[in-house]
């Protein structure tokens, strides 16, 4: 495993308690930093981060509801002092149905989190980024936001949505310290896979041209660098984990 140079720095987590978020966090910690896991499941958080060791916390959030990630803010920057890297891993998949069946309350819940979450969390860390005059963003969207997945409306949507937030974000940040980034990864196999049917799991990975699923492991080494000062000069920028499928 190359190493990362996050020593001395501090990161945000959403999701932190389960796959890419908590892969993500351990990565950051072997790499010399401390995590606070951000996760509306207080019970994992607090499981992820016992397990991950003295430099891991824990706290719960609902990253959907402006006053829960604003006082998850205020409490992590009392307790570790600084927001070095936000890591917007939080995220749901949403039923598999035509567009004319999606329900719609299983829409708006797929963009309350995948979507206003993001949102959300970069409007309450950005400024004290600002202020220290330094900060890392990586959001984790998907290649089901450049290609569209049929039977995942929802899902797709809301993740071309935070390849554009990344992209106006970036820019309007480009002229401070702060960076901001997205990944895409085809699928990887997690936990969030038990949301899905079958059907559409063989779909996504005969998509994929490498004939396998991407690994925790692989998104958290490209998770893991985005958060780093070697980050320097891409912002607003797309980067691709998806075996080959993605074509542009």
């Amino acid at each position: 495993m190359n190493q990362l140079d996050f020593r001395e720095r501090h990161a945000v987590v959403t999701g932190g308690a389960t796959g890419l978020g908590r892969g993500i966090a351990q990565r950051l910690i072997e790499s010399g930093g401390s995590v606070t896991l951000w996760d509306r499941d207080a019970e994992a958080a607090e499981k992820a981060a016992w397990a991950l060791g003295p430099r891991a916390f824990a706290l719960r959030v609902d990253v959907a509801q402006q006053s829960s990630v604003a006082q998850a803010v205020a409490a992590t920057l009392a307790q570790a002092g600084r927001i070095d890297a936000l890591v917007n891993s939080a995220g749901i998949t949403g039923p598999n149905a035509k567009l004319w069946d999606y329900p719609a309350d299983a829409w708006r819940e797929v963009m309350d989190v995948n979507l206003n979450g993001v949102f959300l969390c970069c409007r309450e860390v950005v400024p004290p980024m600002r202020r220290q005059g330094y900060g890392r963003i990586v959001n984790i969207a998907s290649v089901a936001g450049k290609d569209g997945n049929p039977n995942a409306s929802a899902y797709s949507a809301s993740k071309a949505a935070v390849i554009a937030l990344t992209k106006s974000l970036g820019k309007e940040l480009a002229d401070t310290g702060v960076r901001v980034n997205c990944v895409t990864p085809a699928a990887v196999k997690t936990a969030i896979f038990e949301q899905m049917t079958p059907e559409h799991i063989a779909f996504m990975l005969s998509k994929i041209p490498m004939g396998r699923f991407g690994t925790v492991e692989e998104v958290a080494a490209l998770a893991g660098w985005l958060c780093t000062e070697d980050c320097s000069f891409s912002t607003g920028a797309v980067f691709d984990l998806s075996g080959g499928r993605s074509t542009y």
